[in-house]
């Protein structure tokens, strides 16, 4: 359809600018700069390589299928929740219908591994707006013990506190070195019914 004249001149909305989630890229960076030939460790994890953002950052213990629980979290994290969240499930700061949700996603991280990235919104107020984004990176398993670090930054327009609802999600399959194929056992050639020789091809 042809404009008329005056809409010609009219000036076009203007398009709304990204939100950015303050801290989640430096640790990203952090993670992925301990990211060697493996999953970081979590013992190589250093407070001074997450400055300024220590408040909002987490690690996570799996218990379960889909369940991690909180093993340390910024103070940040704990006004946003108006508790300690240590010793919680991770699940407790989502709303009822977006657990299963986050489950399946968190299983991915630690089983894949992924990393992962959830964009959020509140359980009240402005539907569908993103109000805050999780970000979820897989580390090193320790035993029988797997552990991730996490984030979560806000959108300084929105954040109150609320329920968080998924609302999109990212999954990043990550590739990882293959172990080293074991050696091959020694295999036993006998030579004569009373002597066994021990040979390998190593």
């Amino acid at each position: 359809m042809a404009l008329t004249f005056l809409e010609r001149f009219r000036t076009a909305s203007p398009t709304p600018a990204p939100v950015v989630f303050d801290g989640l890229a430096q640790v990203r960076a952090y993670w992925e700069a301990l990211r060697t030939d493996s999953l970081p460790a979590r013992l190589s994890l250093d407070p001074r390589g997450l400055a300024g953002v220590l408040d909002r950052v987490f690690i996570a213990e799996r218990i379960g299928k889909g369940l991690a629980q909180v093993r340390i979290a910024g103070s940040g994290l704990a006004d946003f929740a108006g508790l300690d969240l240590r010793g919680l499930p991770l699940s407790c700061l989502f709303a009822s219908e977006s657990r299963g949700i986050f489950g399946e996603v968190l299983e991915r991280v630690f089983a894949t591994p992924s990393v992962a990235e959830i964009d959020l919104g509140a359980d009240r107020g402005t539907q569908g707006t993103v109000v805050a984004r999780i970000l979820l990176m897989p580390l090193r398993t320790e035993g029988d013990r797997q552990q991730l670090l996490g984030a979560i930054g806000f959108n300084a327009a929105s954040h109150s506190r609320c329920k968080f609802q998924v609302l999109a999600r990212r999954e990043e399959r990550l590739v990882l070195p293959s172990a080293p194929a074991a050696a091959a056992a020694p295999t036993p050639v006998r030579r004569k019914a009373h002597l066994t020789l021990v040979h390998s091809n190593h």
